[in-house]
């Protein structure tokens, strides 16, 4: 926009040396002055298009930074709820609402704010694949209770050899 303002400026400055040759030609002898007002018609005509067009520029101009910032600003927000979700949070419209007593650091809020992130890795489970927060397995959840009542059975000092033993 300065630019344009400059080059406004310097046909400013042309038009008022032709102003100043038209009058030094006054004393001459047969001055154009109609030829002269055209030209300066002119001029004009071609600084207030000049002038329009850098509005229109500017306006343009402002209308894209505001577009940028817009996007920009969604950008930002995307890249939050990106964090948060993979932070493993609950829900992240309520993680929103919290986020900025936690100086917007997803992690300093997980850390004050551990019941609104969903429990993951061996803690959270107990160190028991296949179990819920209780430590107890789940109730549909596949075991080998055969191998299970084995390692028991050795534990007590039982081994197979003793069941057939008994059954014979």
């Amino acid at each position: 926009m300065q630019g344009a303002e400059n080059q406004a400026q310097q046909q400013g400055q042309e038009q008022q040396e032709t102003q100043q040759q038209g009058l030094s030609q006054v004393g001459g002898e047969t001055p154009d002055y109609e030829k002269q007002i055209a030209e300066r018609d002119e001029k004009i005509a071609t600084l207030e298009a000049q002038v329009a067009e850098a509005a229109k520029n500017a306006e343009t101009a402002e209308q894209l930074r505001g577009e940028i910032a817009e996007l920009k600003a969604q950008g930002e927000s995307d890249r939050i709820d990106f964090k948060l979700q993979l932070a493993g949070v609950r829900s992240v419209k309520a993680a929103r609402a919290l986020l900025a007593d936690h100086d917007n650091d997803a992690d300093k809020l997980k850390e004050a704010e551990p019941w609104l992130f969903e429990a993951t890795g061996k803690h959270a489970k107990g160190g028991n694949a296949g179990s819920d927060t209780t430590g107890l397995p789940n109730a549909g959840a596949a075991s080998d209770e055969g191998k299970t009542l084995k390692h028991w059975r050795e534990i007590a000092g039982l081994t197979d050899d003793d069941d057939t033993k008994k059954e014979g």
